[in-house]
This record gives C-alpha cells, structure tokens and sequence, in this order.
C-alpha cells in the first residue's frame, strides 16, 4: 500500500492562487470616507431680538413696529398686550399738553426693608430699568378739547404697587382737579400694596379715597379705568370709586387671588369670574372699551358727565 499523499492536480479553468496576499502599493489604494450622518436637527435661523412679538392668545408673529404703532393691541385677535405709562399718556392726550406733576418724587426705604434683596436695590433697579421714579406718572392734559388731571400707573415698575409716593402722588392729582374744576382719569393697573412699606402703603388706600370724596363733593366727574391686572388695594381703593368705572377687554380684575376667595368662601367659583367681561355682565363695572377707542369714548363720557352735573362745557 503506498503511503504518497494525495495531491490535487489544477484544472486547466483554475486560476493559481497566491500563498501570500500579495501588497498594494499605496498609489492603487483608493480611500472611501463614509458619508456623515445627519442629526436630524435643522438649522435654527438667528431672528434678531427686539423685532417681534408672539400674541399669547393667537401664536401670531407682530411685528413690534406695528405693533406699537396699534397701541400694543393684537392685528389678529385684539389681544391687549401690557403697556406703559407713557405709552397710555402719549397715546390719550393732545400733542405737547401733558404738563407732568411731582416728577421728581420719589420713594423712601423708611422700615429699611431687607429680604432676598434690600427695598433700595429694587428701587434703584427699576429706576434705571423703566425710566420712572415710582408706579404712576400724573398731571394735567388736554384730551379732546378737554382739559383733565390724568393719572396713569405702570405695573413695570415693582408690578405697579402702591407705595407712599404713588398715593401722594395720587392724592396731590385729585385736590388739584378739583381746585382747578377738572374732570379726573385714573388708569390703574397693580397688584396691590407695596409690602416694603407696610402699614405707609395701606395708609394709601384711606387718603386717595378722602381726597376723591371732596372731589365728588364738588359734583366734578371721576372715570377709572381698569386694565390688567388691577388687584388688591389699589381695587379696593380709588380704582372702584369712579363715577364710571371702564376695563380693557379681558383685564383681570378682583381683590384677592382665586385660591384665597375659595379657601375662605369654601365656594366653587364661576369660571372666568374675575374678568371685565364677567364684572360687566354682572353690573360690577360699566363699561368694557378697547384701548384703540378709549380716546374718542373718553370725550364722550367726560362732555355726557360734565353735563349731566351742570357744569359748563369746555368746548
């Protein structure tokens, strides 16, 4: 028996087969990169700030020019956005006649309030942030053909709470009216007493009240106007007191915050009880007027109030 291994004879198809992989040279040798995956992430376009504004209630874009130039109402919807104390100002009154009152006023850390920060920080704060000295500007102005004492609040400054120079301020507003026999607009917009001034901001609530009272002793007329929001103290005080009592469409309006009415009534509330609409149609306010109309109705309500006291006509 032979003992030779068997070796496999190539066909004459075969191809020989190398021992070794035989070495490319680097020249041949073609590099494929893999393609780079994407993230799936779109790139975010760079909108610059301070040129457009997203509505709240509709999601629409405004441009902040047109905006402004609408009186920061919605073009869509008709939302009211926030607006300031100049802003209203410049917006109700006659070119040039605003003459401003007790411009330079401002408040006093008396208790030396301190907390997360101290009551002064915040003043200086909000001094060099809106422009203003306190939570109202006031004085006497022309709307129409009628010259009026005229207080707006700004819930910018420290949320438009009541301190000791917004109620002197006020106070100061309302003895004038009525010294010099002028109708009397307050547009109020807080949220309440100033904490850091404890029982001073109180104190607020009973002056502007007297003072109002002397003013309707006079039989001159008062308008408040209510925007969003107007809470608290400043509620309870003089922005109720009006001889008209007007509100932007949906200002929230009311005393206290809705937990706090139902842990004390124990009472299921209304939905949407604390709105101008709701205190309208339950005969709480008298009037819901659109801030593009307020101007013109301010003229009307004034000559219809100066006339039914009879006084004369300032036309």
């Amino acid at each position: 028996m032979s003992t030779t291994p068997f070796v496999r004879k190539p066909l004459a198809g075969d191809a020989a087969e190398p021992a070794v992989t035989p070495v490319v040279s680097p020249s041949e040798t073609t590099l494929i990169r893999k393609p780079k995956l994407g993230t799936g992430r779109t790139r975010k376009k760079d909108i610059p700030e301070g040129l457009w504004t997203k509505c709240p209630k509709c999601s629409t874009l405004i441009y902040d020019k047109e905006l402004d130039e609408n009186l920061k109402v919605c073009l869509k919807c008709g939302h009211h956005f926030p607006a300031g104390a100049r802003e209203r100002i410049n917006s109700l009154v006659e070119t040039c006649s605003f003459e401003e009152m007790d411009a330079g006023m401002i408040s006093v850390d008396v208790l030396k309030f301190t907390g997360v920060a101290s009551y002064a920080s915040k003043l200086a704060s909000y001094w060099k942030t809106t422009g203003l000295k306190d939570a109202v500007v006031t004085g006497i102005g022309t709307i129409g053909t009628f010259r009026v004492a005229l207080g707006v609040m700004d819930f910018g400054f420290l949320g438009g709470s009541m301190g000791s120079v917004v109620g002197e301020k006020l106070t100061r507003l309302i003895e004038a009216a009525t010294n010099k026999e002028l109708p009397l607009v307050i547009i109020s917009t807080s949220g309440g007493a100033r904490m850091y001034e404890g029982m001073f901001s109180l104190m607020q609530m009973a002056k502007t009240s007297a003072a109002l009272a002397y003013h309707a002793k006079a039989r001159l007329p008062y308008i408040s106007v209510l925007t969003h929001p107007t809470t608290a103290g400043v509620m309870a005080s003089y922005a109720s007191l009006g001889d008209l009592i007007i509100a932007e469409p949906g200002a929230m309006i009311g005393f206290a915050g809705p937990r706090v009415i139902k842990d004390t009534t124990q009472a299921e509330l209304p939905a949407g009880f604390q709105t101008a609409e709701f205190l309208r149609d339950h005969g709480l306010i008298d009037d819901i007027v659109p801030r593009l109309e307020l101007k013109e109705r301010l003229v009307c309500f004034i000559e219809f109030l100066l006339h039914h006291r009879g006084q004369p006509s300032q036309r």
